[in-house]
């Protein structure tokens, strides 16, 4: 997670006194009548306490003590945050688990958020639970690994030279290395497994002989795993910008360095398009050149002491997640190459690129699952060759996102195998896949919809962002309301159910029409990067 989801998810949070009453009388069908089995600990009963915020002011919050290691049940606990926005209609449909990905996101303001975007008659049939899995943010204990990780300015990320690969390897092995001696004890507890295993300790401390689950991202997986060990405690599962569950996560990433570099000359093109406002010309490929100069010149004099070629890219890869910060970006490039004003470039930085004290946490919980989930090469000569074949075709993201992933080649614990999510067991899923989704590529989606056996796929043609429910698009936001309000899902013959539009692209920040989804906005925040 980057420093702008840490912002918009770090708003003040005010403990006011202790709630135990569910708030409106309601059936409820999901509530759990059997005891635990006896090889599980007792649930542990939830005290909520409200937390609002001026943005969601009927949040509440909770923690929940789980095992750490769930194959000892009565050993070491740890903790997990919960949040809560409760159910105020008659109708009950039980609790609506939300994840926004990461690995190592916070999912406690995402809680509130999903539930003021939803229609009004929908969220309020549901208590919306969000939660920080284990590792994360206000769960105990909170890694972090190495702070000050991606402090400025770091070597090149292109390892043009043997100097500049030994400086970015020594930083990746010094990470893994930190973690292994900070958080031995619980680096093989964080995984995606347990996590799926606390979503169910979760799902009894909350009384729910089954959950609703809606995840983003690295989100969809979570749900995913969780479906494959729970199928029958699955009520409705809902999954935005699906993981591709066969290639995580070393070839995954190889993966999305072709698809951002896509996403990247979709930016360019969309900036030649606009000539009038940047003045950067109307060809793209010309204005392609123009960034990799741009990049040069700051390895060699970073902006503002700040920004140099490694932060340029932290800054820009934001883009291709979401392209209502393309205009944001366009400024920022354009005052660099027709003035040579740097402020620009500094203050993108700051807001996109930049990583902060919760972005330090999110990377270590990121590393640790996925270094931990699958097997990574253990030999650098692997990730050399492969990283460059990539470059070749790709050269945007590429050596950035190694150099991201690169602890996982010296990671100081083992690995798992990673899980085989095919269901057939599953009552009607519903997936949203965007074609030109560079995090997690459309075929994913397509993968995913063909391992669960029943489920629908809802594609939005054209777009190319990650995440697209509740950020304005409004065809996207019906289908999803429907399956949640009861259980419709679109059922047409193809390889999607059903196509929406993409939103248009975004309009310079001069034009009347500037801004994006306000909406849009602030999911993405809260989803962050990397995820």
């Amino acid at each position: 997670m980057r420093q702008r989801a840490a912002v918009l998810c770090g708003a003040a949070v005010i403990a006011a006194g202790t709630v135990t009453a569910v708030p409106a009388e309601a059936s409820a069908p999901h509530l759990a009548s059997a005891p635990p089995p006896a090889s599980t600990p007792r649930a542990a009963q939830l005290s909520w306490e409200k937390c609002g915020t001026a943005d969601y002011p009927t949040l509440q919050c909770a923690s929940l003590p789980v095992p750490l290691d769930h194959a000892r049940p009565d050993g070491k606990r740890i903790t997990l945050a919960l949040s809560r926005v409760p159910h105020t209609a008659e109708k009950y449909q039980g609790p609506l688990l939300v994840n926004p990905g990461g690995p190592g996101g916070s999912g406690l303001t995402l809680a509130g958020f999903v539930a003021s975007s939803l229609p009004a008659e929908v969220a309020a049939q549901y208590d919306v639970i969000g939660f920080d899995p284990r590792g994360v943010g206000k769960s105990k204990p909170a890694l972090n690994c190495r702070p000050g990780h991606f402090d400025p300015v770091r070597p090149d990320s292109l390892p043009a030279t043997p100097a500049v690969e030994k400086a970015n390897l020594a930083r990746a092995k010094s990470f893994a290395e930190a973690c292994g001696e900070k958080h031995a004890d619980v680096l093989p507890y964080i995984d995606t497994v347990s996590a799926a295993r606390d979503i169910d300790l979760i799902r009894r401390a909350l009384g729910a002989e089954s959950i609703n689950y809606f995840g983003y991202s690295y989100g969809t997986y979570l749900g995913a795993v969780y479906a494959k060990l729970h199928p029958d405690r699955v009520r409705r599962l809902v999954l935005d910008s699906v993981v591709d569950p066969t290639d995580v996560w070393y070839d995954a990433n190889l993966h999305q360095d072709l698809a951002f570099n896509d996403r990247h000359r979709a930016f360019l093109a969309w900036i030649a398009e606009h000539d009038a406002t940047y003045g950067l010309g109307a060809d793209p490929e010309r204005i392609e050149t123009a960034w990799y100069a741009m990049r040069t010149a700051l390895a060699k004099k970073p902006a503002g002491g700040k920004v140099g070629a490694s932060e340029l890219e932290d800054t820009f890869i934001p883009g291709g997640y979401y392209n209502g910060y393309w205009p944001y970006l366009a400024e920022s490039f354009a005052a660099y190459v027709n003035d040579g004003n740097t402020d620009p470039l500094v203050e993108a930085y700051e807001n996109f690129g930049a990583v902060g004290a919760s972005g330090d946490n999110g990377y270590s919980v990121y590393t640790a699952v996925e270094c931990r989930d699958a097997g990574w090469p253990r030999d650098w000569d692997d990730w050399r060759d492969d990283n460059w074949d990539v470059y070749e075709k790709a050269p945007f993201m590429t050596w950035n996102n190694a150099w991201y992933n690169a602890p996982c080649a010296f990671w100081p614990t083992d690995s798992r195998q990673p899980v085989d999510v095919t269901n057939h067991e599953l009552p009607p899923a519903l997936l949203f896949q965007a074609t030109g989704d560079a995090a997690t590529p459309y075929e994913g989606g397509v993968t995913v919809h063909r391992l669960l056996r029943g489920s629908s796929m809802v594609v939005e043609e054209g777009g190319g962002n990650h995440g697209i429910t509740l950020s304005g698009n409004t065809c996207l936001d019906k289908h999803l309301a429907a399956y949640l309000a009861d259980g419709t899902v679109p059922r047409d013959d193809g390889e999607a159910e059903a196509v929406c539009p993409a939103l248009p692209a975004p309009k310079p920040l001069e034009s009347k029409a500037a801004s994006t989804s306000s909406r849009g906005s602030t999911l993405h925040g809260l989803l962050g990067f990397r995820g």
